[in-house]
């Protein structure tokens, strides 16, 4: 029942326009022009091996945080949620294939942005299993923050919260804007937001072949489980 609601999950998302967007398309032209053309000031060495583990991180938000809120909003409001809590399928299983719909979804998203990077010039350094635990870590995170919002704000709050901290984020969250142009005082907050530390982190091991990135692992690790025990907490499924 998981497996098939997963995969019902995944087709209904590939096949929604907008997330599409969000998901795919606006990642994909940020790294393309900014890569391309010298647009911000990204410091010494090319722009394409800066800006790819933003853009990465960028995806994993998108999917995890931005998409999967408005979904769930949006389905606890015409009762989707609800009939589905009332089926064989548990509400444990629900969010599993949930879960396993936005893994799926991410896949899909490193892949092509991988392909074009390297098209783009990037050479990506590091350990493979560093940047696994990051990305799911990441992903964790940004599920339980976007699971927290649907549960507990209206449909249409959630759309408009949702892009709203999507925006903020992409500014603020070192995804396209070193984290050192900004002033001295707000770096060491963003720093501690779960994009920031999911993109220096993703940017230490791809760009500079660090090893295991504990600091941002840890910020991560705080953000995933503050965020999936509140929205096990507060979720409201109708």
């Amino acid at each position: 029942m998981i497996a098939a609601q997963a995969a019902l999950e995944t087709k209904m998302l590939l096949r929604n326009g907008e997330q599409l967007l969000l998901t795919v398309v606006i990642p994909t032209l940020l790294l393309v022009l900014f890569s391309s053309v010298d647009i911000v000031d990204t410091g010494a060495g090319r722009s394409v091996d800066f800006l790819t583990p933003g853009v990465l991180a960028l995806a994993v938000m998108s999917t995890a945080f931005t998409g999967q809120a408005i979904a769930t909003g949006f389905e606890r409001r015409y009762g989707v949620l609800k009939r589905l809590a009332a089926s064989p399928l548990p509400r444990w299983g629900l969010m599993t294939a949930k879960t396993a719909s936005v893994l799926v979804t991410e896949v899909l998203q490193v892949v092509l942005l991988t392909v074009i990077a390297v098209a783009l010039g990037w050479s990506p350094h590091g350990n493979p299993l560093a940047v696994v635990l990051l990305l799911v870590l990441g992903t964790a995170a940004f599920s339980g923050l976007g699971l927290l919002m649907a549960g507990t704000l209206k449909a249409e709050a959630t759309l408009a919260a949702a892009n709203l901290v999507f925006l903020l984020l992409l500014v603020g969250g070192g995804v396209i804007v070193p984290l050192d142009k900004f002033p001295s005082g707000a770096q060491g907050v963003l720093g501690l937001l779960p994009i920031s530390a999911l993109s220096d982190g993703l940017r230490d091991v791809l760009r500079h072949g660090a090893g295991m990135p504990w600091g941002d692992l840890g910020i991560l690790a705080v953000w995933a489980v503050a965020g999936l025990a509140a929205a096990a907490k507060c979720f409201r499924w109708e």
